[in-house]
C-alpha cells in the first residue's frame, strides 16, 4: 500500500491543532524529563513472555506495567500500545491485558497479539490496578485545584509509554499501533490524534459524539475521567479524529 501525503497546508494545520488539543489537557509534566525502568519480574510460557515493569514516566506517580512479546521470534517487533478499560472496575487496570475479562474476547489481548507477532505494552492508568489509592472523583478534584486535568495526565502517562517503546531494541518503532476498549478506545483515539508515531489505531465502543451526548442527555454515562474543561470550545469527536487521517484506523 503506498504511503499516503497531504498538502503541505494541512500538515500546518494538524500541527496547530495537535498542538491546541494537548494544551487543553492541563498543567502536565515535562514531555523531556528521563524515563527510568525497573523490571520487576519475567514469566514465560510456551507461547508469551511477559515482563512486569515499574515506569517512573511522570515524576509524580509511577506507573506499572506489562511489556509482552511472543516467545519464540528474533529481531525488532511490531508492538501495539494497550489501553486498559474501565468498567468502574479500579482493581483491574493492565490485568485486563494479560488475564482477559468477562466483557471481552477470549484469549487474552496479550496472547492474541502474540499470536499473530505482535509485542505490546499496557500500563495502570492513574486511579486503575495498582495505581488505585485515591478515587477517580476526588483525584479529578484535586488535579483541577492544581490545574491538572485527570484525563490530561492519562494522555501525558500514555504517550511517556508510547515514548518508553522507542527506547527498546526489541521494538520495531516504525510500527506501533494503539488500540483498547471503552475508556482504552478513547485513549486510542486520542493518542492517534497527538501524536503521528501511531502508525494504526484500533478502538472498540467508545467513540462518543460529543454533541450527540449531549442531546441524548447521556453525560452520566461516563465517567468524570472524560470531561476535559474547554474543549468543546475548540473540538468536536469528528475534529479530534479527523487529526489521524490519513493513517489507518478502524473503529
Amino acid at each position: 500500500m503506498p504511503e499516503l501525503h497531504l498538502p503541505q497546508s494541512v500538515v500546518i494545520s494538524k500541527k496547530k491543532q495537535r498542538k491546541d488539543l494537548y494544551e487543553l489537557l492541563g498543567k502536565l509534566p515535562d514531555r523531556q524529563r528521563p524515563i527510568t525502568v525497573e523490571l520487576i519480574s519475567t514469566q514465560e510460557t510456551d507461547e508469551l513472555i511477559t515482563e512486569k515493569l515499574l515506569l517512573d514516566i511522570n515524576g509524580l506517580e509511577k506507573a506499572p506495567a506489562y511489556f509482552t512479546k511472543p516467545k519464540n521470534h528474533t529481531g525488532k517487533l511490531p508492538v501495539v500500545l494497550f489501553n486498559h478499560s474501565h468498567f468502574g472496575q479500579y482493581g483491574v487496570g493492565k490485568n485486563e491485558f494479560v488475564l482477559g475479562r468477562p466483557e471481552m474476547q477470549k484469549p487474552p489481548y496479550a496472547l492474541a497479539l502474540a499470536r499473530a507477532g505482535y509485542a505490546g505494552l499496557c500500563i495502570d492508568s492513574w486511579c486503575f490496578g495498582e495505581r488505585q489509592g485515591r478515587g477517580e472523583m476526588d483525584t479529578f478534584k484535586e488535579m483541577l485545584w492544581n490545574g491538572q486535568v485527570l484525563w490530561g495526565m492519562m494522555v501525558y502517562d500514555h504517550l511517556r509509554a508510547l515514548d518508553y517503546l522507542q527506547t527498546r531494541p526489541d521494538v520495531d518503532a516504525r510500527r506501533i499501533a494503539t488500540m483498547g476498549m471503552s475508556m482504552g478506545s478513547t485513549m486510542a483515539w486520542w493518542l492517534a490524534a497527538l501524536d503521528e508515531r501511531i502508525k494504526v489505531c484500533v478502538d472498540l465502543c467508545c467513540l462518543t459524539d460529543y454533541q450527540s451526548l449531549l442531546e441524548a442527555k447521556g453525560l452520566g454515562l461516563h465517567g468524570i475521567y472524560y470531561y476535559v474543561p474547554g474543549l468543546l470550545t475548540q473540538f468536536t469527536t469528528g475534529q479530534i479524529n479527523g487529526l489521524i487521517s490519513p493513517r489507518p484506523i478502524l473503529v
